[in-house]
């Protein structure tokens, strides 16, 4: 059942990598054949022309991918377990593989397993959007369990059947719930504010008119007075501060443009040179790591191209936030996916201090 609503690269996914040693003309053709049948449905047709090509290139991944993907297809699910096992110790960076694992762990019902290989997927390629919805999804089904024993050591435990019930909406259709449960909880919380409302309205609106009187009273006998607080267009400055805060939030905005464009254009010197000396990758992983990491992840693909969306930007003063939607696409993999990123100024720029996924 989670099977179904867990979104994986099981049928899409195709691997064009390139390595070392790993491309010939006539072993392509068989690879480029098994690919088409496998698309047509052509399941064991596929799977001849693929183990033709994998017997000249058995260390092959793209070709060793789609035996993993062939074998799933055809249910058989312990052998295909054990092809994209192989490819998850052969080839530690690919975060795919992982992810395949997770679905097949899922479908036997080993979550413990499935959760695993994600977090491993994650830790790969931390923009890997699938992953972290699947992982979200294998959550949600530990947590199911957890409720459910809880129900059984104790029936009349209403908070955990609730919950419960919560869980099991994310994996069925929306007529069954989602909809009916969060209106009560919305009228219940609009009600109160209704009935608060016209009491609460009155006192305000009388005592307005009783200040405005006070206020012009003390104009009149001291006509000084009101003249030096005319001489107040200081107060026209806040629309200063927007106007400076605007400015800040264009420029982080640019600084975002340029990592992206840097990176689109494999760019890493310009691409590394938009993290503050301060960055600090995630993990415990060494800064010297993190960055030949990253080099190698962008020199890698043929062609890469990275388009952001900013949604939000809050500055506060030397330092800013934003939260943007990030759609990645090079030859060898497309993803999609919010991420955050935490800037500081330094020397007139807007560094990147702090990176992760999720808003």
């Amino acid at each position: 059942m989670l099977l179904r609503h867990l979104r994986l690269p099981v049928v899409v996914v195709a691997l064009a990598l390139t390595f070392a040693g790993g491309t010939a003309a006539a072993p392509a053709d068989d690879l480029r054949e098994a690919q088409k049948l496998y698309t047509q449905g052509r399941l064991q047709p596929a799977m001849e022309r693929l183990d033709a090509y994998l017997k000249a290139q058995p260390r092959e991944p793209q070709g060793r991918f789609l035996r993993g993907l062939i074998l799933t297809e055809q249910k058989k699910v312990n052998e295909a377990i054990q092809v994209f096992t192989g490819l998850t110790e052969d080839f530690p960076e690919l975060p795919e593989p992982y992810n395949n694992l997770a679905v097949l762990y899922a479908s036997l019902g080993n979550y413990d397993k499935a959760k695993s290989a994600l977090e491993l997927a994650i830790h790969t390629h931390p923009s890997y959007a699938t992953a972290h919805e699947n992982l979200g999804d294998i959550y949600a089904q530990l947590a199911s369990r957890a409720y459910d024993r809880a129900l059984q050591l104790d029936k009349n435990n209403t908070t955990a059947q609730v919950k419960l019930a919560m869980v099991k909406d994310l994996f069925v259709a929306p007529k069954a719930g989602s909809g009916p449960r969060p209106e009560p909880a919305k009228v219940a919380k609009a009600e109160p504010p209704k009935a608060a409302e016209p009491p609460k309205a009155e006192p305000p609106k009388a005592p307005p008119p009783k200040p405005e009187p006070a206020k012009a009273e003390p104009p009149k006998p001291a006509p000084a007075k009101p003249e030096p607080a005319r001489v107040e267009p200081p107060k026209a400055a806040p629309p200063k501060a927007p106007a400076a805060a605007s400015d800040e939030k264009a420029a982080v905005t640019a600084a975002i443009q340029g990592w992206a464009k840097a990176w689109s254009a494999k760019d890493v010197k310009g691409y590394l040179a938009a993290y503050s000396p301060a960055f600090e990758p995630g993990g415990g992983e060494s800064r010297d790591a993190w960055a030949k990491q990253r080099t190698e992840r962008i020199e890698r693909p043929k062609s890469i191209e990275v388009s952001v969306q900013v949604r939000s930007i809050d500055v506060q003063g030397d330092t800013a936030v934003a939260v943007f939607r990030q759609a990645y696409r090079s030859d060898t993999l497309k993803s999609n996916s919010t991420k955050t990123l935490r800037f500081e100024k330094s020397g007139g720029k807007w560094l990147i201090t702090q990176e992760r996924v999720g808003g």
